[in-house]
């Protein structure tokens, strides 16, 4: 089991290249599994020529998009995940955010959190994903870490991390997704620790691993003060 990594090793991370940016919005889900008594989890490598955090190994997800706030869902964030985000933001928005990883990791790598419905016609950026007869499953979700880019970085985003079991995936194998990512694959949570991650996505994967032992831990929240990593935890 994967323990948490420490916050001075694993949280510096690309230098600073200046200017100043707001964090976006942004949610990613972490999907595991057992095989063989061994906890995986679905991860992806980033393609080489992305401005941020090229060919690093991530989580699938992105910033939260326009028609988040509207999608229709087959059923809602369980109550304390939602009491947990609406401490942070509305209640609409909260929505919005788990909306956005299981929209992101559709079009990332072709996986549907989802519950079967009729297929439907629909605009923007759910259209694929209601055309082929699913409905976000948001009741799979955990909200289980909260992430904010440090400053002076090429893109910055206030990240909020979600966790699914794999058997509530219509199907249980990635496809290519949209091609931002060109390697996707089921990795042994043991076997991380070898891959080139970016430093949250490291942090995260400890939590990951202490998570599945004991889920009602609480929530850490990472951000930069004054020029230092902070990891406060929240019940």
């Amino acid at each position: 089991m994967i323990t948490p990594f420490d916050s001075a090793r694993n949280l510096t991370d690309a230098p600073r290249v200046g200017g100043r940016q707001t964090p976006k919005d942004a949610a990613t889900l972490i999907l595991t599994r057992v095989r063989g008594g061994e906890a995986q989890v679905l991860m992806g490598r980033r393609a080489p020529g992305h401005v941020f955090m090229a060919a690093k190994w991530v989580f699938p997800g992105g910033r939260i998009d326009r028609s988040d706030f509207s999608a229709a869902a087959a059923n809602d964030l369980p109550a304390p995940d939602t009491a947990r985000l609406m401490r942070e933001v509305p209640a609409r928005r909260a929505r919005a955010l788990a909306l956005a990883a299981v929209r992101e990791t559709f079009e990332e790598t072709g996986l549907l959190l989802a519950a079967p419905a009729p297929a439907a016609s629909v605009a923007g950026s759910w259209r694929e994903f209601r055309a082929v007869g699913a409905l976000p499953d948001l009741a799979a979700l955990s909200y289980v870490a909260r992430a904010i880019t440090p400053p002076g970085r090429t893109r910055r985003f206030d990240a909020r991390f979600f966790m699914a079991d794999a058997r509530a995936l219509l199907h249980p194998e990635p496809t290519a997704g949209s091609g931002e990512l060109d390697e996707i694959a089921w990795l042994p949570l043991a076997d991380t620790r070898s891959l080139d991650l970016p430093a949250i996505t490291r942090f995260v994967l400890g939590e990951v691993g202490e998570r599945l032992a004991h889920p009602n831990r609480p929530l850490p929240y990472v951000r930069m003060v004054r020029g230092r990593h902070v990891i406060e935890h929240q019940d």
